[in-house]
């Protein structure tokens, strides 16, 4: 069987590479550049025809990484490439992914739409912000979790009587399985939102009292719920309090909010790419390179990805 064919955007090359040095292969040669007037411009620099290509590319702000996606996703198929897939390490457009107000867009599904369009086969992507969004692509959809990166860093550190907190309702399932894995006690943060990307803690359900703490959620953005979830989990009597989140978008102020937080370390994956030494003293950095890498050989291979669905 050839080898896979793997391909990175801008926003996702040391990821791309990353996963290419664990399959063994090499990157693939595209020129992804733009022109004068900011236009996108994709070019692959080898023959794909009949190859089953990856296209390693975040769709995170800014949007020119999402055009970037669908740009190259039509090169490579308009290139004659066997099968191509989409490998969307983080899956961006996707918290509006239900139409809870009037006159308000479905983007994840929109994203979903002209991804499809654009010519991918299939698709591959880590913690989407909610599990409905794999019924909005009308092609294939590999979901993978980070639960093993971080169940395997959080046993590492054996911290003493310890409790899992869900930081909102909707993390609970999640919260719960992390909980079972790390053999810990579950609570939860009731909150309400007064507006978007405002929160306002109400209480927390659940003994947290002279307990070490860890909040596991898919996406940091502000770090005000993660920020604000931990001040009033270590007002309820809590000791250490640590934090898993899959993917770091760190708006603005959000890195110096955790700063200043009671939160004494926030585990992100490299699902989006930031330099060394920008991401301040408490948050530390876990690879997702070999998990991708695996679901992205046993895609090529036709094998099963059940196992890494945990």
């Amino acid at each position: 069987m050839d080898p896979c064919r793997i391909f990175a955007g801008n926003a996702s090359r040391p990821l791309a590479t990353a996963i290419c040095e664990k399959l063994r292969v090499p990157l693939g040669d595209v020129e992804v550049s733009t022109f004068e007037d900011g236009e996108v411009s994709v070019r692959f620099n080898e023959n794909i025809r009949g190859s089953d290509v990856f296209i390693v590319q975040s769709t995170n702000a800014p949007a020119d990484y999402l055009m970037e996606l669908l740009v190259m996703l039509d090169a490579a198929k308009r290139a004659s490439a066997r099968r191509v897939t989409a490998v969307m390490p983080y899956f961006g457009y996707a918290r509006q992914d239900r139409k809870d107000q009037p006159r308000a867009p479905i983007t994840a599904k929109l994203v979903a739409n002209v991804i499809t369009v654009a010519g991918a086969d299939r698709a591959l992507t880590m913690d989407l912000h909610s599990a409905q969004i794999q019924g909005f692509f009308d092609i294939p959809l590999d979901h993978l979790y980070a639960a093993p990166v971080f169940i395997e860093h959080f046993s590492k550190l054996q911290i003493p009587n310890l409790v899992v907190v869900a930081p909102d309702i909707g993390s609970v399932k999640m919260a719960r399985a992390y909980a079972k894995r790390l053999n810990a006690d579950l609570a939860l943060v009731d909150k309400r939102r007064p507006k978007a990307d405002s929160v306002e803690v109400m209480n927390i359900i659940g003994d947290v009292e002279g307990k070490n703490a860890v909040m596991f959620d898919d996406v940091v953005t502000t770090a005000r719920t993660l920020c604000q979830a931990a001040a009033a989990i270590r007002a309820r009597g809590a000791l250490d309090v640590y934090a898993g989140v899959t993917h770091g978008v760190f708006c603005p102020g959000a890195l110096d909010r955790i700063e200043a937080s009671p939160i004494k370390q926030v585990v992100v994956t490299d699902t989006l790419n930031h330099a060394p030494g920008t991401l301040g003293t408490k948050v530390q950095q876990l690879p997702v390179a070999g998990l991708l890498g695996e679901a992205v050989q046993r895609i090529h291979e036709e094998r099963s990805l059940s196992s890494l669905f945990v």
